[in-house]
């Protein structure tokens, strides 16, 4: 399945507010939400379990995982942006990164 695929069929399941605004902002706290969720768990895994990672964990921050993927898919279509163009756009970035040797640093555009 190719990431436009993906977000076609994401956006069936998505409701759809009348005010752009509000729709894209719920799209948007969608992400940093189930970020969030994604970060709480792996506190816990750290913080609780001395970061012994069970299957059932890697089972939950999947879902989690799964659930960034589709507001972030949602928040692109109601961007009109392609989500395979913004992976293809993400990869080409850090690929330059990659090769001038500043992968790691400061700032959006190095």
């Amino acid at each position: 399945m190719t990431f436009d695929e993906y977000q076609a069929k994401a956006k069936t399941t998505a409701l759809p507010y009348d005010d752009p605004i509000l729709d894209r902002t719920i799209m948007a706290l969608g992400v940093a939400g189930e970020a969030g969720e994604v970060a709480d768990k792996w506190k816990k895994i750290v913080g609780y379990h001395d970061g012994v990672v069970t299957p059932e964990d890697i089972a939950e921050l999947g879902k989690e995982i799964g659930d960034v993927l589709w507001y972030l898919a949602m928040l692109s279509d109601r961007l009109g942006l392609s989500f395979e163009e913004v992976a293809q756009t993400n990869l080409t970035k850090l690929a330059r990164r990659h090769e001038l040797g500043i992968i790691k640093g400061k700032g959006d555009n190095r």
